[in-house]
């Protein structure tokens, strides 16, 4: 039987120091092979697994470390592009657009910047300029990413179906629609339930060009049909160009006589959705949210003077939309295999898109740019927030009102609307 081989007497403490010590400076100079080396010897010495052996030598040439004392090392390296006074800019500017997605907003920097400038909204130094209106839209999104997880927070149909005058209405399809000329409409009702159906409440008759996204909202006291049509009168002629056709849903509030009778006696197509697809109306579906939702919310709004708020409102958010707000519209769709691809045309105002179409008048583009010329984004948007609080401070009033000091709201939309107003 062979002897037993005599064991290696483990280092003290101070020992496998002092040894961490010799090999740190070593370590921090060698290559990649020798310090493959000096690790493996470490490991013989010591009796440490290879990632701590690593991170022993690491932290013993780190400068002040109190076992080796070295000059401390600057790498070199490229300095930041977008510095802190490029970011700053890029929110204030993004805060006054209203959060966009990178996509739009990069696009639409060198138009919106200059106009902030000229209203005093911002200053800027040569530098930090250019390298903001360069920036691009991925970057955009890279600076804005700590920003927008700091402000991240669904509604319900009321539409009734209208049996009247169904068969006299033709049904038109998502693809079916002129999209290439202005006048033709999408219109839809939103309604300001608060999560409780019961009695009338307030509806907002969102109205959207197909063509251009140019996009005309007003509130009515409900969805009576007499109201729907007075709306719809009186805001025709906000669009810039003359309307052609109307689309809606298949509620009552639209397929009625009424309706029917207006748009013929001003020759207007008038057409409807086919039955529980939504995607018939997608641009007047996505305007819903983007504009109504996005700048109202989902409070109830059952009052007279609600109503006349929301509709003081209104005029400031179609300013702002239709001038200030990007969008992109789909192009075409391309199959690969299993995944669909979706090409985007490039971000434009429904004002640009406006512009340029050749279908509006000279007369009418003229007094749009006129008009484009008074406007200043930073305080359409300091108005529509005031406007917001005194609507959010009414219906906060309002409920406080009517529940007694300490009582249970009576319903679970009561309760909701209750904490959604503090």
């Amino acid at each position: 039987m062979k002897p037993k081989e005599a064991q290696e007497v483990p280092l003290s403490l101070p020992e496998r120091r002092a040894v961490v010590r010799e090999l740190a400076e070593r370590y921090r100079k060698a290559r990649k092979k020798e310090k493959a080396q000096i690790l493996s010897q470490l490991q013989q010495l010591c009796g440490y697994n290879r990632s701590y052996a690593a991170r022993a030598l690491r932290q013993a040439s780190r400068p002040g470390s109190r076992r080796v004392a070295r000059v401390r090392v600057h790498r070199t390296g490229r300095p930041p592009v977008y510095t802190r006074e490029v970011k700053e800019a890029l929110v204030k500017v993004w805060a006054i657009l209203s959060f966009p997605a990178g996509k739009r907003l990069a696009p639409f920097l060198p138009e919106v910047v200059p106009i902030l400038e000229r209203w005093g909204e911002l200053s800027l130094t040569p530098e930090v300029r250019e390298r903001l209106l360069r920036i691009s839209a991925a970057t955009v999104d890279r600076l804005l990413a700590r920003e927008r997880q700091r402000l991240q927070i669904k509604g319900r149909s009321g539409t009734k179906p209208g049996s009247l005058l169904k068969g006299a209405i033709p049904i038109r399809t998502f693809a079916e629609w002129d999209d290439t000329h202005p006048g033709f409409l999408e219109i839809d009702l939103v309604g300001h339930d608060g999560g409780n159906p019961k009695g009338d409440f307030a509806q907002t008759l969102d109205m959207v060009d197909v063509a251009t996204g140019w996009t005309v909202t007003v509130a009515v006291p409900n969805k009576a049909q007499r109201w729907v049509l007075e709306a719809l009168k009186r805001t025709l002629p906000a669009f810039p160009f003359p309307i052609r056709g109307i689309d809606s849903d298949n509620g009552a509030e639209f397929i009625n006589a009424h309706l029917k009778r207006f748009c013929e006696s001003r020759c207007l197509t008038f057409t409807r959705s086919r039955p529980y697809q939504k995607n018939d109306s997608c641009h007047v579906e996505q305007k819903n949210w983007a504009v109504v939702r996005h700048y109202v919310g989902y409070l109830r709004y059952d009052t007279p003077e609600q109503v006349a708020l929301l509709n003081t409102l209104y005029p400031e958010l179609r300013l702002y939309t239709n001038f200030f707000q990007p969008t992109q519209k789909l192009v075409r769709k391309e199959r690969h295999g299993a995944r669909v691809r979706r090409i985007y045309d490039a971000p434009a105002t429904p004002y640009a898109r406006v512009l340029a179409s050749p279908d509006v008048s000279e007369a009418d583009k003229a007094a749009l740019r006129a008009l484009y010329a008074t406007l200043n984004p930073a305080a359409l948007r300091r108005r529509i927030t005031a406007l917001q609080e005194q609507l959010r401070e009414l219906t906060r009033h309002r409920v406080r009102a009517a529940q007694r000091p300490g009582a249970v709201p009576n319903t679970a939309a009561e309760a909701r609307e209750e904490i959604a107003c503090g």
